[in-house]
């Protein structure tokens, strides 16, 4: 497992909170930097939502932007919190939480910059990194790329705030560009992936940092929603593609000990069992369309018990999506891994894309077959018109995955947490061009721990 996800008491915590839903946003107007909207009656109701999921959290430090519409929602939290906690830390503003910085655009309606903009439109959407706005300041014109000069204030603000906080856990309340390039500067992911990363209002992030920016990281959730009422974050408007649900199994007892699993045919335990069920539960209104699992037990009890909701659906095994296997790992615990191959563990938990499992795989291996069987099952997909598919698989395979679909090498596989009975959801646009977006990860509500992921950190 990944130091990060044991919690250590060096692991700086922080919670990313987009703000409630404002007048711009319902108007579909560009708001940049602009601060003439206000949060809607549903914008500030969210908010509150937001400080009752926080409440049981102690923050060190709370920091937003100083916009009016995430300013009001820090408000609102901070009062919630400040009820149901003993303490909590005083709201402070950050000029490097502004957000995206669109001067040429902000206050238009979109579908008005579509067609006054119609080239440097379809850059923002298509190639975000590459698109160029010319400013002028009296006499002089200079050329603004509004997303690189986005993800250099978010590469400063953790500069600027993260070793202040060594261990403590912060908040950060800010807008929906500003949050991607937080979580892309931290996951080291291009700016050409900025629109694969969502963020809805009012929605949850969690970043655990081992110490400044580019030591080890952890994406322990992205974009919950959950505490708002909603079961998944919503399709972006016009989607035409496929949405992929990825879960991992539930609980084995192997998990909780500590113990390497592989490709050793480990069954569900009771626990794993209600986590499957929970997950069915939560899953149960949620229209299936198709369903693939790793055709190794625990995956394929697991899918079995989430589709006891949805009868009409064939399960498929899918080979390539079976775990890495640990070779002569495999059947010990984590404990006497560290005596045996003491280097080779060591490496596996700092750079494990280097690491030859002694008669087993290596991460590239796993890569291979499970992006190959991946991208077979979206190009079916696709080509069928199917809308949403259930992937149940493993630790190793869904973090290769994550790896994947953000465009990040083997090297980031320990930057993604995947929960037991955690369900992850991307979609896939119906261009062949398109990134696919990572509209939420890990979500572990349903288990019963909030907005943290409080299931067991095991092995694989």
């Amino acid at each position: 497992m990944s130091p990060l996800d044991t919690g250590g008491q060096n692991v700086t915590r922080v919670i990313i909170v987009r703000h409630g839903q404002s007048t711009y946003n319902t108007e579909k107007r560009i708001q940049g930097r602009s601060d003439a909207s206000k949060l809607t009656e549903k914008g500030r109701s969210d908010s509150s939502k937001v400080g009752k999921a926080l409440s049981n959290i102690l923050f060190n430090a709370i920091y937003s932007s100083p916009l009016q519409r995430a300013k009001d929602t820090v408000e609102i939290i901070h009062h919630e919190l400040a009820i149901h906690a003993e303490q909590s830390a005083v709201p402070q503003t950050s000029d490097k939480l502004m957000e995206v910085d669109l001067p040429l655009w902000q206050g238009m309606l979109s579908t008005e910059v579509k067609e006054k903009f119609p080239e440097d439109y379809r850059t923002w959407h298509e190639s975000p990194h590459l698109l160029q706005m010319s400013v002028k300041d009296g006499e002089h014109t200079t050329e603004h790329y509004p997303v690189l000069a986005l993800y250099a204030q978010a590469r400063h603000f953790w500069q600027e705030v993260l070793p202040r906080h060594q261990g403590e856990t912060i908040l950060i309340v800010g807008h929906n560009g500003i949050n991607r390039a937080l979580l892309s500067t931290a996951l080291l992911i291009s700016p050409e992936r900025y629109h694969s990363i969502q963020q809805s209002n009012c929605s949850v992030s969690v970043l655990n940092f081992s110490g400044g920016l580019g030591e080890p990281v952890q994406l322990e959730s992205l974009n919950q929603t959950q505490h708002l009422g909603d079961i998944l974050p919503s399709l972006r408007p016009n989607h035409k593609g496929v949405r992929l649900l990825l879960v991992r199994h539930g609980e084995t007892e192997w998990n909780r000990q500590t113990r390497f699993q592989g490709q050793i045919d480990v069954p569900l335990n009771d626990n794993g069992r209600q986590q499957s069920q929970k997950a069915a539960q939560f899953l149960k209104d949620v229209a299936i369309d198709f369903a693939l699992t790793s055709p190794m037990l625990r995956p394929k009890e697991t899918a079995e018990i989430i589709l006891e909701y949805h009868t009409n659906i064939n399960l498929e095994l899918q080979d390539g999506l079976r775990e890495i296997g640990h070779g002569l790992w495999e059947g010990k615990l984590e404990k006497e891994i560290e005596q045996e191959f003491p280097t080779e563990l060591h490496l596996w938990r700092t750079v494990p894309a280097q690491v030859q499992m002694p008669e087993g795989e290596n991460l590239q291996q796993v890569w291979e077959r499970s992006v190959v069987a991946w991208e077979s099952i979206v190009q079916t997909a696709l080509a069928k018109q199917l809308k949403t598919g259930l992937i149940v698989a493993h630790d190793a395979t869904n973090k290769a995955l994550l790896c994947h679909v953000l465009g990040l090498s083997s090297e980031h596989f320990w930057n993604f947490r995947q929960g037991n009975g955690a369900i992850t959801v991307i979609d896939y646009p119906l261009e062949a061009s398109g990134f696919p977006v990572l509209q939420a990860m890990n979500i572990t509500t349903h288990l019963g721990g909030g907005v943290l992921d409080k299931t067991a950190a095991g092995a694989l």
